[in-house]
């Protein structure tokens, strides 16, 4: 057997082909353009190399995108104050605050004083509790991006068994409350592993599918699988290679190379679930813009 590829860069540019003609429509019949603040402070690289792909991506699409570059050195209550003014800027439908933030300023702080309205990567107390109730609310990009590539790719959740590996805020908690909701693309039968979970193959080898978000490479090795699991693999990791120019390359959570030799169907590492993560994060600022028209 030979794993069908879930191509997420594919799904990536098929959404955003969708939400382009959607913008286009918004400015002809509401002279609307969705905004998107990304906030960075500091220069971590891995921070600045994801605004750039966001800046692209909002251009890609048509959204308006407003950068906030600040030094490290940057004061907590300024940067609230920088928030509390882009929480009133009405071409502003989506604020993002780039993580990590520098350790003299509280995350927590931050993230919580983003209007639940605009808090487009859904980490906002309010809108993880609608999440979770099953209201129509801006649910987290990466586990979001998840769904779409298995309804997209017709894998069906309803009535079949999902186990995450990895119980994070950000992927495990939320995909598990969004696989268990009533719905046509959720409906499933949820077990979530983590590292107090005393036999976590016990549990992978009686999943449909299952999601390795543990952020260690190897994780879920192909003895832990059955035969004609769907795998979605989420941990970017990197390995020393020495044929390579950057001495390094990226790798999953899981064991593709003999994976792929039993599943039906596996996201590769990179360009699987990573390219979903900002095309959702681009799908709720105009999710956000639209709710503007109702409120009117």
């Amino acid at each position: 057997m030979s794993a069908k590829i879930l191509d997420g860069k594919a799904t990536a540019a098929e959404m955003r082909s969708e939400m382009k003609q959607e913008i286009e429509q918004l400015k002809r019949d509401h002279k609307l353009i969705p905004g998107l603040a990304v906030v960075l402070v500091g220069e971590n690289p891995a921070s600045v190399s994801y605004v750039t792909g966001k800046r692209k991506a909002c251009a890609e699409v048509g959204i308006f995108s407003r950068e906030e570059n600040h030094p490290a050195t940057l004061a907590e209550d300024k940067l609230l104050a920088l928030i509390d003014e882009l929480n009133h800027d009405p071409k502003i439908h989506g604020i993002l605050v780039q993580l990590p933030l520098p350790k003299h300023i509280d995350e927590k702080k931050v993230l919580y004083a983003i209007d639940p309205k605009k808090d487009v990567d859904g980490f906002h107390p309010f809108n993880v509790g609608e999440m979770m109730i099953g209201e129509d609310t801006f649910l987290p990009c990466t586990p979001h991006g998840i769904l779409q590539i298995l309804t997209r790719n017709g894998i069906e959740t309803a009535s079949r068994h999902v186990v995450i590996v990895g119980r994070s805020n950000i992927v495990g908690k939320p995909l598990a409350m969004m696989l268990m909701q009533k719905s046509k693309t959720a409906n499933a039968t949820v077990t979530v592993c983590h590292t107090g979970t005393k036999d976590i193959a016990y549990h992978t080898r009686q999943a449909d599918i299952v999601v390795a978000a543990a952020g260690r490479p190897n994780t879920v090795t192909a003895d832990m699988v059955r035969d004609g699991v769907v795998v979605v693999d989420v941990g970017v990791n990197r390995v020393e290679d020495a044929t390579r120019k950057s001495g390094y390359r990226l790798v999953g959570d899981v064991d593709f190379e003999a994976i792929s030799q039993k599943a039906s169907a596996i996201t590769p590492v990179p360009g699987g679930v990573g390219p979903m993560t900002i095309t959702m994060l681009l799908y709720n600022t105009i999710k956000s813009a639209k709710k503007t028209i109702t409120q009117k």
